[in-house]
């Protein structure tokens, strides 16, 4: 599969790349308007935009180097190749929470009604972007073969794309984003019923469904993260799951109040 969108003399242009600025995009554009229906401004969603794309490409790169420094020990400056690999979703996740958190106090915002206008978007995304790791032909299970992926009934160009190095690799990257879309639809719903008046609802629930997600596709991978002998995704996986339980039962409980 050939990873690259376009390129001229010295410039590349990875598909990677488009279908992230696809999803940035197609998030912004809705996020804006989402905050006229809840009352956070369209300047506010606008420049905290802005921030958030360095912001999660920066925690999305820290987090790959920490749980793979040993690649990087010997050669530092590699760590600041992004264009080379080495991005982790969660890690972006993560710092994205983090400064939308800091952001929202600091300019008198609600940061869960913030979050919840962002995350269905932010799911939505994540179904988008794995398709840029079928273009670099990673984010795959382990070997398997063409028949099994026939059985799955898969169009012809991602069973041509599954073959790698010659051999065919169980499609992971189409299992989260298929699992991600039905997330998308699964929050669009519960908005639509909520109508934002129980904010943090969109965020745990999410939490909960990626985070099932992902800890059983994890299982699947080839390239995982590891801390020791244990899965760094499938750590935060349970973690995420755990928050998002906690924080449905609080709103839960104070809705009952």
């Amino acid at each position: 599969m050939n990873r690259v969108f376009f390129s001229i003399g010295p410039i590349t242009v990875y598909w990677y790349s488009i279908l992230i600025m696809i999803s940035v995009l197609i998030g912004y554009y809705f996020s804006l308007r989402e905050s006229e229906k809840n009352g956070l401004q369209k300047k506010f969603i606008s420049d905290l935009v802005f921030y958030l794309v360095i912001v999660a490409i920066l925690g999305a790169r820290i987090y790959y180097v920490i749980f793979n420094f040993d690649v990087f020990r010997d050669r530092l400056l590699d760590i600041l190749k992004i264009w080379e690999g080495g991005l982790a979703i969660y890690g972006a996740i993560i710092f994205s929470i983090i400064f939308i958190i800091y952001y929202s106090k600091k300019k008198d915002k609600n940061s869960l009604l913030v979050l919840d206008t962002l995350t269905p978007y932010l799911i939505l995304g994540q179904a988008i972007g794995r398709w840029g790791n079928f273009f670099n032909s990673e984010a795959h299970g382990s070997s398997t073969s063409l028949e099994y992926l026939q059985k799955l009934h898969l169009p012809k160009f991602i069973i041509k794309g599954m073959y790698i190095n010659g051999n065919y690799y169980i499609p992971t990257f189409l299992y989260e984003s298929i699992w991600c879309c039905i997330g998308f639809i699964i929050l669009l719903f519960i908005r639509k019923k909520d109508k934002y008046d129980h904010p943090g609802i969109l965020l745990f629930t999410y939490f909960i469904w990626y985070g099932i997600g992902r800890f059983l596709i994890e299982g699947l991978r080839t390239d995982s993260l590891y801390f020791f002998s244990l899965r760094v995704s499938q750590i935060v996986s349970i973690i995420l799951i755990l928050i998002g339980l906690i924080g449905i039962i609080k709103i839960k409980k104070k809705n009952s109040n």
